[in-house]
């Protein structure tokens, strides 16, 4: 694998905060699979992954790395997305698990959290 994983999950993390939303599809393969959180349906391929992260546009982001993990073609990431807008500032805290094909594409991520790891106050 050309493409090391770390280097994707720390590209994925910037992009959640500054980049367009084709820029973050752009790191998956065309048939990702995408379960955000856990328990949710899973969406599967760029079109439907696309809706997740479009709930970010026109919100003011940043993001915070803490830790990356990586075994092999697989990789965990814990950080923390600030999002601010519509007169809320919400706070996530996820660990998102990612495996990566050959092309060093991610096919599959999982993003554990819960309701105590996403806060939402006035801003």
């Amino acid at each position: 694998m050309a493409v090391q994983p770390r280097d994707v999950v720390e590209q994925y993390v910037k992009l959640v905060a500054t980049g367009p939303i084709s820029a973050i599809l752009d790191l998956y393969a065309a048939d990702a699979v995408v379960e955000d959180p856990i328990g949710t349906p899973e969406r599967r391929g760029h079109e439907a992954i696309a809706e997740l992260y479009q709930a970010l546009e026109g919100l003011e982001r940043t993001t915070e790395l803490h830790t990356v993990k990586v075994a092999g073609n697989h990789a965990a990431a814990s950080f923390t997305l600030v999002a601010v807008g519509n007169g809320h500032r919400m706070t996530l805290a996820p660990i998102d698990v990612m495996e990566l094909n050959d092309e060093g594409k991610i096919v599959a991520m999982r993003a554990f959290w819960g309701p105590d790891d996403l806060k939402v106050v006035p801003a």
